[in-house]
């Protein structure tokens, strides 16, 4: 310890092999809870992968609202991908163990995804605005190009803060404790075992995370404000009703995107401190379900995709049903 301590004072980095994330190891029935994630997992893989082949096979989808519905699928199926199975792999092998290096990797994938589909659910609402509140021009300024153009900007901004966020973690030295309270390699308790001045790292997180969180919040709370002051314009009572169930499935993604965060996030300020394990579930909970319910309830909400389910459905019914005939 006393070499690390002299290292240190010398200027040099001291990085560990890895980290060993023990955030589950003491959680009550933290196997049945792998399990139940284990279920979401594929689950989410099945659900998305479903919605991007109906809005793949169908041409009357590449609009640029399912242009930005295929993008949010992309995204939960990425963020499941790079949060679930590093979790199963504790419950199937206890091995908790992760390398320095994927360790960065892994926060830095997590928190883009995170940040992108915080993004694309105000990317959806932007949709929505143009859509209700210049209807007439809507197709001039709604365009698949100018959609590709937003959905590329934004990937594009989102990873470069997030690489910068990750490379600013390697200017950090490790020479105590190489446990993360977490159930993943998250940022914040990794640069808090850091033993040297980690300021920037807090800095970039505290702002990344308000802006990511609040800022495409606000600007759904206005569009959807702007969107409120349209449709009251509307003496038809009938086209106000239509108007309004565009947004419903919406509308349900952002309850089960923002909720979740928002309440860990108020109920940790009132309380300072959350239980540990209430934290983790809830957190796990709210990264998690929202990529396997995204898509159902945009299959259930949504006619275009409802219908075209059906018709893919009835047709592997009738096709089932002539191969039983001739058999028989």
């Amino acid at each position: 310890m006393l070499d690390l301590r002299a290292a240190l004072s010398n200027g040099t980095l001291i990085h560990p092999p890895g980290f060993y994330i023990v955030g589950l190891s003491s959680m009550a029935h933290a196997n049945v809870y792998l399990i139940f994630l284990g279920v979401v997992y594929v689950l989410t893989i099945v659900f998305n992968c479903f919605l991007l082949s109906i809005i793949w096979l169908n041409h009357k989808l590449h609009t640029p609202k399912f242009l930005a519905v295929a993008n949010l699928a992309v995204v939960d199926t990425l963020i499941s991908s790079c949060i679930i199975p590093s979790m199963l792999k504790f419950f199937l092998f206890r091995d908790s163990f992760v390398q320095f290096d994927l360790c960065i990797v892994q926060m830095g994938v997590y928190y883009c995804c995170t940040s992108l589909e915080s993004f694309s659910l105000a990317v959806l609402a932007y949709d929505r605005l143009i859509a209700i509140c210049f209807p007439l021009r809507q197709h001039a300024i709604n365009t698949n190009t100018n959609m590709l153009c937003i959905l590329g900007s934004i990937w594009a901004l989102l990873i470069a803060c997030l690489v910068f966020a990750c490379l600013i973690m390697t200017r950090l030295s490790f020479c105590d404790s190489v446990e993360v309270s977490s159930f993943f390699c998250d940022y914040t308790p990794v640069y808090k075992l850091a033993c040297n001045d980690f300021s920037l790292q807090w800095s970039t997180a505290v702002s990344l995370s308000l802006t990511i969180l609040l800022g495409p919040l606000t600007f759904i709370i206005i569009s959807y404000a702007s969107i409120l002051i349209a449709v009251f314009k509307i003496k038809i009572a009938g086209n106000r009703y239509k108007a309004l169930a565009t947004c419903s499935e919406h509308l349900i993604l952002i309850a089960i995107f923002f909720i979740p965060k928002l309440s860990l996030y108020v109920l940790g300020f009132l309380f300072y401190r959350l239980d540990m394990d209430m934290r983790l579930v809830t957190l796990s909970m709210s990264t998690c379900m929202p990529p396997c319910l995204n898509p159902v309830v945009y299959a259930l909400k949504t006619k275009e995709i409802r219908s075209k389910a059906q018709m893919l459905f009835c047709k592997t019914k009738v096709r089932q049903g002539g191969k039983n005939s001739s058999i028989s």
